[in-house]
């Protein structure tokens, strides 16, 4: 499972990257700055889906556009993945939550107007229990207007033996700077 979920990701990106070469509009002109604050929402997979159901967070999108087709990305926010509850016996036990602070750097390549595919990669800092660092790739596709950015993706958080991750949406308000 691990490895097909990898392989979906590297799909995607390749795709994504290929598809970039032939797009038309963007909503973000070249050489401009873009801001965007977003509301993250997402269901846990794999190792994660055994402790959470669960995932809400936010996010900051930095985002500059290199032409017409393109934008760089910079991403950071903060994800919460609430635990859940077991019954053992006749008592039930809250689960832990626990946090991961992503840091992203990505792309985004719009093949048709307000259409893109992305791309990122960087690393998540888990907040409790062992404080490991993962590595995260997140290919994703999305719509894009002057002020609404609605994506949906799949996150994959992998290292120290312990992989999981997320299929997430993410609803954001961006303005120019």
């Amino acid at each position: 499972m691990k490895k097909l979920t990898k392989l979906a990701a590297a799909a995607l990106t390749g795709v994504a990257l290929l598809i970039g070469t032939n797009v038309n509009a963007q909503t973000t002109p070249s050489s401009k700055l873009r801001f965007g604050i977003g509301l993250e929402a997402g269901a846990p997979t794999g190792n994660a889906h055994t402790t959470s159901n669960f995932e809400l967070g936010g996010t900051g999108r930095l985002q500059y556009g290199t032409s017409d087709h393109f934008a760089l990305t910079l991403t950071s926010g903060y994800y919460n993945f609430f635990g859940k509850d077991y019954t053992v016996g006749t008592a039930t036990i809250n689960g832990p939550s626990y946090g991961l602070v992503p840091v992203k750097v990505g792309l985004k390549a719009f093949f048709s107007n307000n259409v893109y595919f992305s791309a990122e990669a960087g690393a998540g800092f888990e907040t409790k229990g062992s404080k490991n660092t993962k590595l995260i790739l997140a290919p994703g596709l999305g719509w894009a207007n002057s002020k609404w950015d609605v994506g949906v993706r799949y996150e994959d958080f992998s290292g120290q033996s312990n992989s999981y991750g997320l299929v997430g949406l993410r609803l954001a308000y961006g303005f120019e700077l």
